[in-house]
């Protein structure tokens, strides 16, 4: 069975491998932002008591930002799941717009997200040079090989 449900701190070590394993760290630079594992607002996933994904999300103003998704089983509804919870928070929220960073090697996101009504709103061309002077653990390459280079917004409106 299914649940989603607020992070919790009993979540937080699991929340930190899935930053650590995904991202390199406990903590997320989309556009310079800082945002730390265990300070960001989220969701959990269970099934039958254990944690298989993780959404945490930014509202700022009339916005919402999606920070981090991970799911530990694709393609059975975990991550859909966790981004229509956001979703649906935003729009109790007062958000217009539902928006994420990913970074030109994600295939995996960019197609996963499209395919739930996002779409790409700007791309930042080599902005992980400035993000790298944050956070330095980002590798040079990604997903396929790829050099990552850019950020990609993609972005729904609400």
């Amino acid at each position: 069975m299914m649940l989603v449900r607020e992070i919790e701190t009993r979540d937080l070590e699991f929340v930190k491998k899935e930053w650590t394993e995904n991202w390199g760290s406990g903590r997320i630079v989309p556009k310079g932002d800082i945002y730390y594992y265990d300070s960001t607002p989220g969701f959990i996933l269970e099934i039958d008591n254990v944690p298989r994904g993780h959404i945490t999300y930014n509202i700022n103003k009339t916005d919402c930002e999606i920070v981090s998704l991970s799911s530990k089983n694709e393609n059975i509804g975990i991550g859909s799941a966790l981004v229509q919870k956001v979703k649906d928070l935003a729009i109790k929220a007062g958000c217009h717009r539902l928006w994420l960073i990913t970074t030109n090697d994600n295939i995996n996101a960019l197609r996963f997200y499209q395919k739930r009504g996002f779409f790409i709103s700007a791309i930042h061309l080599n902005s992980i040079i400035e993000r790298r002077k944050i956070k330095p653990e980002i590798p040079k390459t990604g997903d396929n090989n790829i050099l990552i280079r850019d950020e990609i917004e993609l972005e729904m409106k609400l």
